[in-house]
C-alpha cells in the first residue's frame, strides 16, 4: 500500500566536483528533511579487511526516505547515505583474500565479519562488528566511492554477462522480500497468500514467492499502476484498498482468510489488515519498517494459533538468489522504472518521494 511522502524541506547541491583526488561527491544527510550532494572525503582503508569500491550503479531505498524524514535516529547528520550498489574494487587491505583491484562486485546491504556468534548462525544482520551499518552508522553507497568493512564476507563477485542494474536488486530488496516475507512467512505449495503493499519490497516478495508455488497470491495497494504490474508479474488477484474493502473481499473469497499475510509498507493500517485476514494456523510476516507502534489485536489472535515474524534481512539467501538471476528464473531488473546520473540524485529523490504520482518503483543512479 503506497503512502504519501511529505515534501523534502531542503535538497541542495554545492557545486562541481573538486579536482582534489582525496575528494569525491556524496549525498549527505544533514538532519530531518535535509540532504545535500556535496564534496566529501574519499574513503580510505581503515582496517586490513576493508575494500574501497568505486560505485558504478546504486539506488534509493524506502529506508533512505525514512532516514531523510527523521525516522532513523541512529543516522547522524554528516553521514553519506545508501546501502545498495554494484561497483569496481579500487583498493583492498592486506587481509582481504577473496577480492582484488578491478573486480566487479555486488555490495551487500549487510556487513558481516563472518566469525562472531551471530554470523555463525547466519544472522548477519546482528553481526557484532557489522549488520546494517552502510549509510546508517558509517558512510554509504550514494557516493562515488564507498569503504566496505569485512569485504570478504560483505561483497559478491558480479557474474559476467549479467547486467549491473539487475544485480543492484540483489543488494537489498530481493533478499529482504524473500527472507523476511516469503521464508519467514513459511509460504508453501498450495497456500493462499496476501501481500499488503506493492512497492519494491512487496514486488520482491511477489517475485520470490513464486518459487514456492502458492495457489493464490493477493496483492493489495492503493496504486492501480502498481497493481497492474503485480498482475503481470504473477499476482492472481489484486485489490485496490482505496476503492474496495480488502478485508471484507478476502474473507468473502476464502474459507477463513489467508495462510500467509505479508506486510510490506510499515504503517499501522497495513499491519491491521494482515491481522484481520489471517486464518487459524497462519503466518503474518512483517517486512515494513515501522516508525511508530501498532495495535496488536492479541485478544483475537491468541486463539488462532498464528505466528508473527519480523526482522532485518540477513542476506544469507543472496547466493541462491544470484543463481536464479544468472539462470534467468527471475528478472529483478523489471522493478526498475527510472534512471538518473549520480549527479542528478536530488531530483531522483524527488521522483522516488512521489512514487505513486511518478509511477516509480526502483531508481538506478549511474556514477
Amino acid at each position: 500500500m503506497s503512502k504519501r511522502i511529505i515534501p523534502v524541506k531542503e535538497i541542495q547541491s554545492n557545486g562541481a566536483s573538486s579536482e582534489n583526488l582525496s575528494i569525491m561527491k556524496g549525498l549527505v544527510y544533514d538532519g530531518p528533511g535535509k540532504i545535500v550532494y556535496k564534496d566529501v572525503s574519499k574513503p580510505e582503508i581503515k582496517k586490513q579487511t576493508d575494500a574501497i569500491v568505486k560505485i558504478v550503479k546504486t539506488t534509493i531505498c524506502g529506508t533512505d526516505l525514512g532516514i531523510l524524514h527523521g525516522k532513523t535516529p541512529s543516522v547522524k547528520p554528516g553521514t553519506t547515505i545508501g546501502h545498495e550498489g554494484v561497483g569496481i574494487i579500487e583498493e583492498v587491505g592486506s587481509g582481504v583474500g577473496n577480492f582484488k583491484k578491478g573486480d566487479r562486485v555486488i555490495i551487500s546491504c549487510i556487513t558481516a565479519c563472518g566469525t562472531c556468534e551471530y554470523c555463525k548462525k547466519q544472522m548477519y544482520s546482528h553481526c557484532k562488528d557489522g549488520g546494517w551499518i552502510l549509510g546508517n552508522l558509517i558512510n554509504g553507497t550514494q557516493a562515488e566511492y564507498v569503504r566496505i568493512p569485512h569485504a570478504d564476507n560483505s561483497l559478491y563477485i558480479a557474474p559476467e554477462g549479467i547486467d549491473d542494474e539487475a544485480l543492484v536488486m540483489l543488494s537489498d530488496i530481493l533478499p529482504t522480500g524473500h527472507e523476511i516475507g516469503v521464508i519467514n512467512g513459511c509460504v508453501k505449495p498450495g497456500d493462499t497468500i496476501a501481500i499488503v503493499g506493492a512497492g519494491p519490497i512487496g514486488m520482491s516478495a511477489l517475485l520470490t514467492a513464486k518459487f514456492y508455488s502458492p495457489a493464490k497470491i493477493y496483492m493489495i495497494d492503493l496504486d492501480e499502476n502498481r497493481l497492474d504490474l503485480a498482475k503481470k508479474w504473477g499476482a492472481t488477484d489484486t485489490i485496490n484498498s482505496g476503492t474496495d474493502d480488502a478485508i471484507k473481499k478476502i474473507l468473502s473469497e476464502t474459507v477463513d482468510g489467508v495462510d500467509v499475510a505479508i506486510e510490506a509498507v510499515g504503517v499501522p493500517v497495513t499491519f491491521d489488515i494482515c491481522q484481520q485476514i489471517i486464518r487459524p494456523g497462519g503466518h503474518i510476516a512483517n517486512i515494513g519498517v515501522h516508525g511508530k507502534s501498532v495495535d496488536l489485536k492479541i485478544q483475537d489472535l491468541w486463539i488462532k494459533n498464528i505466528t508473527i515474524t519480523m526482522g532485518l534481512v540477513n542476506t544469507n539467501t543472496t547466493p541462491m538468489l544470484l543463481k536464479t538471476v544468472v539462470s534467468g528464473k527471475i528478472q529483478p531488473e523489471k522493478l526498475i522504472t527510472h534512471h538518473f546520473k549520480l549527479s542528478e540524485i536530488m531530483h531522483a529523490y524527488e521522483i522516488f518521494g512521489n512514487a505513486a504520482k511518478e509511477k516509480a518503483l526502483k531508481i538506478i543512479l549511474t556514477n
